[in-house]
């Protein structure tokens, strides 16, 4: 079970990544500081969204309109550091025999 957990929180930090990546990489196309008919950023972008999109879009919809700003992926990432803290504790609990 140990070698799983790790796994789990692992694959949750490289997903917290990906969540900042895709807001910087939308901020930076929003202000004009890259172009999305460039294939590369066009493909991360695409790729970003596809891999975050579903787990922000739920948050999106218990959100109040903040008058143009998300912070929906500052909540994924509070959630998911959650669940990191949760399975650390399960680790140890593991580790302990309790």
């Amino acid at each position: 079970m140990d070698p799983l957990i790790r796994i789990v929180i692992v694959a949750l930090d490289i997903y917290v990544w990906a969540v900042i990546i895709s807001a910087i990489l939308t901020w930076l196309v929003h202000f004009g500081v890259l172009n999305t008919s460039n294939q590369i950023v066009s493909m991360i972008g695409e790729f970003l969204w596809r891999i975050t999109e579903p787990a922000i879009r739920p948050i999106r919809r218990f959100m109040p309109n903040l008058g143009g700003i998300d912070i929906s992926p500052i909540i994924l990432i509070l959630v998911i550091y959650f669940a990191q803290m949760v399975l650390g504790n399960i680790l140890v609990a593991l580790h302990t025999g309790l």
